[in-house]
């Protein structure tokens, strides 16, 4: 019994969702980094650079995660984050991901 409440633990340790908990307080300071090219607001201001607004915050702490470690290749991307944290990153996330958007479906 000790050993799954162990093994449950550290799964629950390790989760994406348990990594990705970070303060969007914070992330608007570390975030100056990112409005370049993704902007303040989360709308990208270069052509290729995507919009991140509102995007789910352990889908953004992943992919920042994945070019931390140079498992997702953007040149930009690499040099931005090679300066972050994991806190930092995890910060930004939450940053972005407490954007509020609206969609509207074409008609």
């Amino acid at each position: 019994m000790r050993g799954f409440v162990v093994s449950l633990a550290a799964f629950f340790a390790c989760s994406t969702a348990a990594e990705a908990a970070g303060d969007a307080v914070s992330g608007k300071k570390v975030m100056l980094k990112c409005q370049v090219c993704h902007g303040k607001d989360g709308l990208a201001k270069l052509p290729d650079a995507p919009n991140i607004a509102g995007q789910k915050e352990a889908y953004l702490f992943k992919a920042l995660m994945a070019f931390k470690a140079g498992e997702r290749k953007n040149e930009q991307m690499t040099i931005v984050v090679k300066g972050l944290s994991d806190e930092d990153i995890a910060n930004v996330a939450a940053y972005y991901s407490s954007i509020k958007i609206t969609v509207q479906v074409p008609p």
